[in-house]
């Protein structure tokens, strides 16, 4: 188990990340966190992590299902082909 870090929460709700734990994860001036409330407490990660983890958790679905990310481009378009065509009257795009 990591050693506890503790930071005080200022009067604005900012909460200083321990050097320690920036450089490991890599943060700097900038970068974006995501928190995420789980039963024990709150977890903060880089966003690009949470990012990377739904993206992953998407193509494993997809796999699972037998999908390719290029069927579900395909479906995409031919959706937002039909919803334009409904809505605006707009036929379709040629395909490129």
């Amino acid at each position: 188990m990591s050693a506890l870090r503790v930071s005080m929460v200022q009067e604005k709700g900012q909460v200083t990340i321990p050097l320690e734990i920036r450089k490991k994860l890599g943060l700097k001036k900038g970068d974006r966190v995501a928190f995420v409330e789980t039963e024990n407490g709150v977890l903060i990660s880089p966003q690009e992590l949470v990012a990377m983890k739904t993206l992953d958790k998407l193509g494993e679905m997809l796999t699972e299902k037998g999908i390719t990310l290029e069927e579900l481009i395909e479906s995409g378009r031919a959706l937002r082909d039909d919803l334009i065509q409904k809505r605006y009257g707009l036929p379709p795009e040629p395909p490129k």
